[in-house]
């Protein structure tokens, strides 16, 4: 009985697995960055919609023309944020390049380093906030 589950579930996920996606453009962002900068964080945002109408736009059916992608990694050690985007745009040259492809694309990239001290400093800001609040002031 188990072999037969175990069968079946494996036919299905053949069935998927050979299905088209739904976010062909995104998918491959995805793999090719996962690939190139084994990053410790990468996130997609597909903000096509919010662009949807605008007139570059018209005559253009893919729901994946805008992106913005926030990249933590190591690969970004002792490179100038000119020099990240740069490898990110070859990576996705294809993509860029080709009918109804990428538009645009919103770049963040940091090293993990980077990232904490980001984090830190924002901490400490919420923090002097906070402390500014709960002191009363003398308005006499």
């Amino acid at each position: 009985m188990l072999r037969r589950y175990a069968l079946g579930f494996s036919s299905v996920g053949r069935q998927f697995s050979s299905m088209g996606s739904n976010t062909p453009l995104e998918d491959a962002i995805r793999a090719k960055i996962m690939a190139a900068l084994s990053p410790q964080t990468l996130e997609i945002y597909n903000d096509s919609h919010l662009h949807a109408n605008h007139k570059a736009m018209q005559g253009n059916t893919s729901r994946e023309t805008h992106f913005r992608l926030v990249i933590i990694s190591d690969a970004f050690q002792s490179k100038m944020q000119r020099s990240r985007h740069r490898m990110i745009y070859a990576l996705l040259r294809d993509e860029m390049a080709q009918e109804n492809g990428i538009h645009a694309i919103q770049l963040k990239t940091m090293t993990p380093d980077e990232q904490d001290r980001a984090q830190q400093k924002k901490h400490d800001n919420n923090d002097d906030k906070s402390e500014s609040a709960q002191s009363p002031t003398d308005m006499t």
